[in-house]
């Protein structure tokens, strides 16, 4: 068994931030490794040492191996924790550490390589009994197949990347007259942004849930489950909110799709922390769709329901050491709420939001946990992803984690940019939010932004439109009235933030 000594962390922003911390309290010491832009950022200011490895593309910095690699060497780190993003799920990097001597934190190569081909996947889960949705178990390979199957199974269907994640290369085909364009559009998409045009087809499921299973394996042959996380609330594809444990399961659905996210994991020999992702349709079936072979960004929901360090678990796990618990010992404790923070306008489709950070005040008390990967001061960019922090809480039931969150939400202070915390109190504050009856379809089926702003009374909206009218002249702007009065009580609530 290996004694990690020092862990270069080959990412940035928050989840570097979060190994950091993590390190700190295990005794072991930190490399952070930096772009030019991030040269201030908090996770190298508070790693023991720091190394420089490029530009601000991340084809210059973050996902070049040889920087890494030389980064390790350079200063002795014996460990390399790759966080989420980038190179975290590249089994050539994971291979190259160990043809290096540096222990990699995370699966072995295989398995990386085996569930990040969907295809692959899916023909070793249906080998395993581990459901999967109607269609193609294989890759795409004749266009008139794929069009048999898709008659068969019946539109709408799902048109995805073999290679693929985070919504690209996918279409949705709702009738067979846009078949071929959808196919054509998908594999254009694929191959531009994974350099691999592969697709498969599978049935469209009704009103699917998002549901995951947290998993951590060893190699002393134990394979858990850390229960179950819900993350249906989506924009493009990519999660916005998500808490734990899901409300939709039952204590029996819950068993069955644990023994079955535990099957998946021992399918592909599974070392260390990972997460095996299911839709769940209206009538409760349940469908295998990925497994993610990393740190999830949402583990902190599931750390706060079960009391657990998940990274200090992949250190241990790394270092060849026994999971210092078993199965039973694992329970659920109350629910947790996690609000994605990003730089993006709600308003405007979510799209980016940069500038100098100017103000940030994170709220405070109990059960409020807020994962920050920049500072005030700093400035958001559109190198990278525009997550501003992760804020999760817990509470003792489901109905108190949400009004807890609203009340975090209420309380933290940004300006300088546009953020998605609007969104996420209109999403806290939706009745079938409320009452844990939403889809992935949440963000279509409800979400508009003029319902979006805050209702205020009549005579806040009042002063608040005299006061704009008045700084805007004071400014030596043109003044004009504020007929929109949610446009006015949104400026409101964020000038009383400030």
């Amino acid at each position: 068994m290996a004694q990690i000594k020092k862990i270069l962390i080959a990412n940035r922003g928050e989840i570097a931030l979060r190994v950091i911390h993590t390190c700190k309290e295990l005794g072991i010491k930190t490399v952070a490794v930096y772009s030019r832009p991030d040269a201030h950022s908090p996770h190298v200011l508070h790693a023991d040492e720091s190394v420089f490895i490029g530009e601000a593309a991340s084809s210059e910095s973050y996902l070049v191996i040889d920087k890494i690699i030389d980064a390790a060497k350079q200063t002795g780190a014996d460990a390399i924790h790759p966080g989420y993003g980038f190179l975290s799920e590249n089994a050539a990097f994971a291979e190259r550490c160990d043809k290096e001597g540096i222990i990699f934190i995370g699966p072995k190569p295989k398995a990386i390589s085996l569930m990040g081909d969907k295809t692959e996947a899916r023909e070793l889960m249906s080998q395993h009994n581990v459901p999967t949705p109607p269609g193609l178990k294989s890759e795409l390979k004749d266009i008139e197949e794929a069009r048999r199957v898709a008659d068969e199974i019946g539109y709408p269907i799902l048109v995805k990347a073999a290679a693929g994640g985070g919504g690209k290369g996918m279409r949705i085909v709702h009738k067979k007259e846009e078949f071929e364009a959808s196919i054509k559009a998908a594999k254009s998409e694929a191959r531009n942004a994974f350099g691999d045009d592969r697709i498969y087809i599978e049935k469209y499921l009704e009103e699917p849930r998002h549901v995951e299973f947290q998993i951590i394996a060893d190699t002393h042959g134990n394979t858990f489950h850390v229960y179950d996380r819900e993350c249906s609330v989506q924009r493009r594809h990519q999660k916005v909110i998500e808490e734990a444990p899901c409300a939709l399961l039952t204590p029996e659905l819950r068993e069955e799709m644990s023994k079955a996210a535990i099957k998946a994991a021992k399918a592909c020999d599974y070392i260390g922390a990972g997460t095996i992702e299911f839709l769940v349709d209206k009538h409760l079936n349940f469908y295998f769709l990925e497994m993610n072979t990393r740190l999830q960004v949402e583990h902190p929901v599931t750390e706060m329901i079960t009391g657990t360090d998940l990274v200090a678990l992949q250190i241990l796990v790394a270092e060849g050491k026994e999971l210092p618990f078993k199965q039973e010992d694992l329970s659920i404790n109350g629910h947790a709420i996690e609000c994605r923070i990003y730089a993006e306008d709600p308003a405007e489709n979510f799209l980016p939001s940069t500038g100098l950070l100017k103000k940030h005040r994170v709220p405070t008390g109990s059960g409020i946990r807020v994962d920050a990967g920049v500072e005030e001061g700093q400035q958001i960019t559109i190198n990278y992803d525009p997550m501003i922090s992760k804020l999760s809480v817990h509470g003792p039931d489901r109905e108190t984690a949400r009004k807890r969150m609203l009340r975090a939400l209420d309380e933290y202070e940004i300006a300088g940019c546009r953020t998605t915390i609007p969104f996420c109190e209109f999403t806290l504050n939706h009745p079938a939010f409320i009452e844990a009856k939403y889809d992935t379809h949440f963000v279509k089926d409800h979400f508009t932004p003029e319902n979006m702003q805050p209702e205020l009374p009549a005579e806040d909206i009042a002063v608040a439109a005299s006061l704009l009218k008045n700084i805007n002249r004071e400014n030596g702007e043109a003044s004009y009235e504020m007929e929109n009065s949610a446009e006015t009580a949104l400026w409101w609530k964020n000038r009383k933030r400030q």
